[in-house]
């Protein structure tokens, strides 16, 4: 009646349905408005039911099957309907009065009249605070600094201060409109019980807001608790891994592997920590929650084989100490300088200048050649494989090969450069030439190897030493062979004849033997 429910009738009355029981009330009702006059709402009880009357007649009767389980009796919800029956009585008769509705009309302009006032008051103080904000940030953020770097900058700060000031503006207009929606509903007789709903809408929206925020307090101290205890204990494992890196502690922790042992340390406190804290985080209890963890979980299950395969890798180089930035090295057709060192890839730079990324299960997988670690200091080891006929004395070659790294700007003295035969093939034999390499100045490997093969054309050159591999299609008419009296042919020097004379008579008391 008059847009409000007086009371919700559920059971059938002497044969008579629910619902013919509320045609019967409603139409009681609607006769003793149009009636007009003194209107008194009373309720007599009637054995278990409750009789309420408007105006001297009934107007229905509640009996026990129209409560509900949560009512508590039949008095209770028979008072609570009177109570109703009342206020629609008085509504009806506001609706009547055109003193009431004016009234009203009034109200209803006063209250629009506020709500332009408030939002343009509100779009005012925005446009004023954006005005004065950026000069302020500008003279604050410059104040903020690491060395002479800025720690924010106001061009990039400013565009989202300024959308979160916007939607804190609109929010407040939102709300205003809200209210205002709320208060002139409840000016007029048929609107007002909209604009109460609106009104008791807001009011436990906002009480349920502030209930779950009194009821996370507890769970977020806690949750601030496990962090600062868990960056104190990283604080002080920190302190006693600085204190085992030192010489003579752990063979396994050096300088170098230091900070990725410390990463790992702090990687696994924050992964415990943070399994610890999960329950007290706000809403971990939802569906919603746990829906997104099982799907990160998923995610994460599926794409980690081989992240997890490159960070063990990573790792057993780390440890290992297979290879050390700054260091030369060769990985299959790849080799340069070792300049980063990640837990997924390694980066070396090449002697033309490419900086190569290689995945840490590459490394790991093959075989890895370092030109720097037997070498003391910074440097490395540069070699180089010829193939010269058997016709040319492998003594003169030796002695070509180290004359070429004399003149080698680089190649150092001591230790000496040394050349090994390392093997004797059907057509030539093979030399290989390996030396030690400081460079006086900064120069790649690329650059010093490209020197030593210049020099190693210019000396065999001099000496008319042809840098062939011959390959034979028949049997020559004269025997390929060296002989002596050629066999210390320049630059190779005879050795001292006692020394060669001694040397002979120790070979031969061997081969008695």
């Amino acid at each position: 009646m008059a847009n409000r429910t007086v009371v919700t009738l559920r059971g059938t009355l002497l044969g008579e349905s629910a619902q013919a029981r509320v045609r019967r009330a409603e139409r009681v009702i609607r006769d003793a408005l149009e009636e007009g006059g003194e209107l008194g709402v009373t309720t007599t009880p009637i054995d278990t039911s409750m009789l309420v009357l408007i105006g001297g007649q009934r107007a229905f009767i509640i009996s026990p099957k129209d409560l509900l389980p949560e009512d508590e009796s039949v008095n209770t919800v028979a008072t609570a309907a009177a109570a109703q029956l009342r206020l629609v009585i008085s509504e009806s008769e506001q609706l009547r009065s055109a003193r009431y509705l004016l009234q009203a009309l009034v109200y209803f302009m006063l209250a629009t009249l506020l709500l332009l006032v408030c939002i343009r008051v509100v779009l005012f103080s925005r446009s004023r605070l954006l005005a004065r904000l950026l000069p302020l940030m500008r003279q604050h953020t410059s104040k903020l600094k690491i060395g002479h770097t800025s720690v924010f900058d106001a061009g990039l700060l400013f565009p989202i201060l300024r959308g979160t000031l916007g939607i804190l503006c609109w929010s407040l207009i939102l709300l205003c409109v809200y209210e205002w929606c709320s208060f002139v509903l409840r000016q007029f007789p048929y609107t007002r019980p909209w604009g109460e709903e609106l009104n008791s809408y807001l009011l436990s929206l906002l009480g349920y807001f502030i209930g779950a925020i009194t009821s996370s307090l507890p769970g977020l101290l806690i949750v601030l608790v496990i962090f600062f205890l868990a960056r104190g204990v990283i604080g002080i494992l920190k302190a006693l891994m600085l204190r085992l890196a030192m010489p003579g502690t752990l063979r396994w922790l050096t300088p170098e592997t230091l900070a990725p042992t410390n990463r790992l340390i702090s990687l696994a406190v924050w992964l415990f920590a943070l399994a610890m804290a999960y329950p007290y985080l706000p809403g971990a209890g939802t569906e919603a929650f746990k829906g997104l963890s099982v799907l990160i979980g998923l995610m994460i299950s599926l794409g980690a084989s081989n992240v997890v395969g490159q960070a063990a890798a990573g790792l057993i180089l780390t440890y290992a100490g297979t290879i050390k930035r700054g260091e030369y090295i060769k990985v299959g057709d790849n080799e340069g300088t070792v300049v980063e060192m990640g837990i997924f890839t390694t980066r070396i730079m090449t002697g033309v200048g490419e900086t190569l990324t290689i995945p840490n299960t590459m490394i790991t997988g093959s075989v890895t050649r370092n030109y720097s670690r037997i070498v003391q200091g910074s440097g490395y080891l540069v070699d180089t494989t010829v193939t010269i006929g058997y016709d040319t004395p492998w003594r003169q070659v030796e002695a070509l090969l180290l004359e070429a790294c004399r003149r080698t700007d680089g190649v150092v003295t001591d230790p000496a450069p040394m050349v090994f035969q390392i093997s004797l093939s059907d057509f030539y034999p093979e030399y290989r030439l390996v030396a030690q390499a400081v460079p006086t100045e900064p120069r790649s490997r690329a650059q010093l190897m490209s020197m030593l093969l210049a020099n190693i054309q210019d000396v065999f050159n001099e000496y008319g030493v042809q840098i062939m591999s011959p390959h034979y299609i028949a049997d020559p008419a004269d025997a390929k062979i060296v002989g002596k009296p050629n066999w210390y042919a320049a630059p190779a020097k005879a050795p001292d004849a006692k020394a060669d004379a001694s040397v002979r008579e120790a070979g031969q008391s061997d081969l008695r033997r």
